[in-house]
């Protein structure tokens, strides 16, 4: 067996010369040698040149044995992908087969990470991307790798990463058994093992530190629970300050929690990509493929086919005010939003940059009658593409924003207009409302990743991940950066961008020195309170006891107005609306925000067309 020596006495000197060759080649150096594999620096001297030698650190044990690993390895060979390292050769020299590698495509992790300073976190994002991309089309072309290691990660000058040592790690059987019938171990199972590697290896870079202090991360993985006792988490004294979002999806990756981890290559690739494409001010991963499947799908499916069937009849709608057809666009979020992207790209195009209109009774005047046919035609009918349990998970998506919009309309302050609160409300949940539509199995990810799990004994009161955490460990990015990504790809103007994200529930909230801050922390409060009643009942009435005194002094709101906004009805928490106080004048008073002038007295639709007929 070619192992490296151990001691300098004379019989190991001998040793040493005898393990120099192997077969034709010359082993210069044991890069790396695993409790199931070794990676050893070669020279062929047949061609000049260095090559890289992974063999099973276990021979096999017979010659059925041997067929089985040459056709296992062969079959992994033939799988072509740039990011796994084409083998130069699968061959044997006794009873040691190898697979051979070009030594130029580059260095082992271990090798670059000594001999450089440590790679910032993109660097490290997108070098682990990449191992990933491989391992993903590995796994997809129905191969395990099982011994992830760092000396099977080659990386060159140019920062191309490979994958090498595909089937060289094999199952271990009886001499006798008979490998056309025997069941080997799924390789799922073993597919999940080399994932949770993969997240070690993020680890290692991230940290500068090897896991548990241990070279070989299949021996980590056996201290780490379920297995074990042991933990992995990234730690606070990294080589670079890790930004929220990568340290979510590294610890996810190594969560001692199996179901928690990623379970899939590419699931654990789109969220890395997801990240780096953000941090790069790029707006790719889950904003562009959302972005795209909106080009295709449009943003949401319309509930309201009644709607849309009396408009098709066209049955007395033209003689209907704007303030009782806002009343009915209002309860369709799809159309709400369709007809805001369209009074809005209808400004821009006219030349009024920076303005936007957030109020259905004033997008109605604009468009009229024919614009309200032509919204209502674009959409797709309820429920669009979506199965029908995922349609049931946006619908209860959907209730949830529609409630904490009429928790914001009887919080709103004094003078400020009704249906400017509800849509700024929507406007804080478009990332959900999209996500829960276009990436239903993301959305459904992070939903049990933030499920509570069950007590156990190292765990008596477990806690499930927040949104944010599961957003980035999913996605790459949180809900308010997808949401307001699309706002500005609606060019909705930088107030409305301002006001579409949700206050921090980590920090204090401070008295509001303009409009738009005022009704963002409005919309903020709403949605946090709404957000309480997904807790256990056990917590629900101390969370909404925390959410209002936060609240309090800024919006001069009490545990009164609370209880009525959201137990009360919708004609009481009017009058204390109508009631409160109005603020003093703020700073840039943004005045489409205000009531009197978003809400000023609506002609019908039908005097309307006639005016502009008229013209």
């Amino acid at each position: 067996m070619p192992e490296s020596p151990s001691s300098s006495s004379a019989p190991a000197a001998a040793e040493r010369s005898a393990v120099k060759a192997f077969g034709r080649f010359e082993l210069r150096a044991l890069l790396a040698k695993t409790e199931r594999s070794m990676v050893w620096l070669a020279a062929d001297p047949r061609i000049g040149r260095e090559l890289i030698l992974c063999m099973p650190r276990v021979a096999p044990n017979s010659e059925a044995a041997m067929a089985h690993w040459m056709s296992m390895a062969n079959a992994g060979a033939r799988i072509e992908h740039p990011k796994l390292a084409p083998v130069m050769e699968v061959g044997r020299v006794e009873q040691w087969p190898f697979i051979a590698y070009e030594r130029s495509l580059g260095e082992t992790l271990d090798e670059r990470l000594r001999r450089t300073a440590a790679p910032t976190p993109l660097e490290a994002a997108e070098w682990m991307s990449q191992f990933l991309e491989g391992l993903a089309f590995a796994h997809e072309a129905g191969h395990a790798h099982r011994d992830i290691q760092p000396a099977h990660f080659l990386i060159d000058a140019q920062h191309k990463v490979r994958l090498i040592g595909l089937e060289v790690a094999q199952e271990v059987f009886p001499a006798n058994v008979d490998f056309n019938t025997v069941t080997r171990r799924a390789v799922r199972e073993s597919a999940e093992e080399d994932i949770l590697c993969a997240g070690l290896l993020l680890h290692r870079i991230l940290s500068g530190k090897r896991p548990l202090d241990q070279a070989d991360l299949h021996a980590v993985v056996q201290q780490m629970q379920p297995l074990g006792k042991e933990v992995i988490r990234l730690g606070w004294e990294t080589p670079h300050p890790i930004p929220d979002p990568l340290r979510a999806i590294c610890n996810r990756a190594t969560d001692r929690q199996a179901r928690q981890r990623y379970l899939l290559a590419r699931t654990f690739l789109r969220a890395l990509e997801g990240w780096r494409l953000v941090a790069q001010q790029d707006e790719g991963g889950a904003i562009q493929l959302l972005l795209d499947k909106m080009q295709r799908n449009g943003h949401l499916p319309s509930t309201s086919g009644s709607l849309r069937r009396a408009l098709g009849g066209n049955s007395g709608f033209d003689a209907q005010h704007t303030n009782v057809l806002s009343e009915l666009v209002l309860k369709d979020m799809a159309l709400t939003l369709e007809l805001l992207r369209r009074v809005n790209n209808a400004l821009r195009q006219q030349g009024h940059q920076g303005e936007a209109i957030l109020n259905i009774q004033r997008a109605l005047q604009m468009i009229g009658l024919d614009g309200l046919h032509a919204a209502v035609s674009t959409l797709k009918p309820w429920p669009g593409v979506l199965q029908p349990q995922a349609a049931e998970r946006l619908k209860a998506v959907m209730q949830r924003v529609a409630k904490a919009g009429e928790v914001a309309q009887a919080l709103r302050p004094a003078g400020y207009d009704s249906e400017v609160t509800f849509l700024i409300v929507i406007l804080q949940n478009l990332g959900r409302l999209l996500l829960a539509y276009h990436l239903p199995d993301d959305a459904l990810q992070m939903q049990h990743l933030m499920q509570v799990p069950e007590p156990t004994e190292d765990q008596p009161q477990p806690v499930g991940m927040s949104e944010q955490a599961a957003a980035y460990a999913v996605l790459g990015c949180d809900m308010d950066t997808l949401g307001t990504a699309l706002t500005k790809y609606w060019h909705l103007g930088d107030d409305v961008m301002r006001m579409s994200r949700r206050l921090p529930v980590d920090a204090p909230v401070h008295k509001a020195m303009d409009d738009v801050e005022l009704l963002r922390q409005t919309a903020s409060l709403a949605n946090e309170l709404v957000d309480c009643f997904g807790l256990p009942e056990t917590r629900r009435r101390a969370a909404l006891d925390v959410v209002t005194r936060r609240y309090a002094k800024p919006l001069s709101i009490g545990a009164k107005d609370v209880q009525e906004a959201l137990f009360g009805s919708p004609e009481k928490a009017r009058e204390r609306a109508a009631e409160r106080p109005a603020p003093p004048d703020l700073e840039g008073e943004s005045s489409h925000l205000r009531e009197g002038a978003a809400s000023a007295a609506a002609p019908s639709l039908r005097s309307r067309l006639t005016a502009r007929a008229t013209k």
